[in-house]
């Protein structure tokens, strides 16, 4: 039941699981948070239509039904949030049996013995992750030197570390050369540090996404195909608006939401809308990772002027007791006026703390502000200003 049990001293024979029971009750929660929303749509007397949507001119939608039936829709202001879809390999495509996309993962009705993941960024670690923890035997190809590349590379090369304890073998620095695929499984060639022949019965394609862009009137993209937008999330069609996914990265759900409330209240108030500066990026992993703001890396390129302090989980003494004292608070200090210039976690509840520091980078709160904060004891929060106290040489509990 906990991979800590026995230290608790509890003791399970006996433990097993059904697959379908857990593929279904996650699909189930899906369910009911998207029965959620159609339930909102009725209270506030919004319309809800089915089907795929172009846009002909500016002012009018295009909708074509499941029977092929298409109507027409008038409007003043139009919205595009149709977000992404998985980027494929070359040569690889995606056929829903022994090559996938995180689309089907989550409904994979079989657990595989063996899995190969392509790309080792949030959505890659995530199931590698998930697919371990039952048993699958898994591998990680990824072509940058370490997994989730978008992180703190100490945060990276600690994660990798855990997941490789795990039982998860990862080939950072390696790119996919040739695969092949049939129904009953696939064979990857890889070179990195030497080359290899993969074999499983399922990959997932792991590798990023690309824009799924409405048909019909031309809107302006950049280079990489992502939708251009003006301060308003307005694009180059007057009345035509863009937010989410489809504008480019950070691809996150509640960087998403963030910008369409941001969009719409821009469209219907005197409200200047806001562009995403700070948000919080999170990996749901065991243990989890979080970051906000500038990594130790881009605080370096960028020529700052910077302290850090750091505060491992394994001196907090909630983390011991509760048996989760892997991991630490890494903080990027300003030298000269101290303000949080970025946050970086790993840990069991690392995505639940990241909210504070989020908080603290957008009010550019100080050192001495958190200092000055009094955290519960005993919390893993507490970590957050010993890390503070750290960065100044003050720490007392380490």
């Amino acid at each position: 039941m906990n991979k800590h049990a026995s230290s608790f001293g509890l003791k399970f024979d006996g433990l097993s699981y059904d697959w379908n029971a857990v593929i279904q009750r996650s699909r189930k929660v899906s369910d009911r948070l998207a029965g959620g929303i159609e339930m909102l749509f009725k209270k506030n007397k919004v319309d809800y239509i089915r089907g795929e949507a172009g846009i002909p001119q500016s002012g009018k939608v295009e909708v074509t039904d499941k029977d092929g039936k298409k109507s027409t829709y008038e409007a003043a202001n139009i919205l595009v949030s149709t977000g992404v879809v998985t980027r494929e390999i070359p040569g690889f495509p995606i056929n829903g049996t022994s090559v996938i996309g995180s689309k089907q993962a989550l409904v994979i009705p079989e657990q595989p013995k063996e899995i190969i993941i392509i790309g080792a960024g949030a959505i890659g670690v995530e199931f590698a992750y998930f697919f371990n923890a039952f048993g699958s035997k898994v591998t990680i190809v990824e072509m940058q030197p370490r997994i989730l590349p978008v992180e703190d590379a100490e945060v990276s090369a600690a994660l990798e570390k855990s997941l490789t304890k795990q039982g998860i073998r990862i080939l950072t620095g390696t790119k996919v050369v040739k695969s092949e695929a049939t129904d009953k499984g696939v064979t990857i060639h890889v070179e990195g540090k030497k080359e290899e022949v993969l074999t499983a019965e399922v990959a997932l394609v792991a590798i990023g996404v690309t824009p799924l862009l409405p048909p019909g009137t031309k809107i302006e993209t950049d280079a990489k195909g992502w939708i251009k937008t003006n301060d308003r999330y307005e694009t180059n069609i007057p009345g035509v608006y863009a937010a989410g996914d489809i504008i480019g990265p950070p691809w996150l759900a509640h960087v998403a939401s963030f910008e369409a409330i941001q969009a719409v209240e821009g469209i219907f108030t005197d409200k200047t809308p806001r562009k995403v500066s700070v948000f919080p990026g999170c990996t749901y992993c065991q243990p989890q990772v979080a970051s906000v703001g500038l990594t130790e890396e881009a605080a370096k390129e960028k020529g700052v002027k910077y302290k850090v302090g750091k505060f491992p989980f394994l001196a907090s003494g909630k983390a011991l007791a509760v048996g989760e004292s892997e991991g630490f608070v890494k903080l990027i200090l300003g030298e000269e006026h101290g303000e949080i210039l970025g946050a970086h976690i790993l840990g069991s509840d690392a995505t639940e703390m990241i909210a504070e520091l989020g908080l603290a980078v957008t009010l550019e709160a100080t050192a001495d502000e958190i200092n000055a904060t009094i955290h519960a004891h005993p919390t893993l929060s507490e970590a957050i200003h010993e890390a503070v106290e750290q960065a100044h040489g003050r720490a007392i509990h380490i």
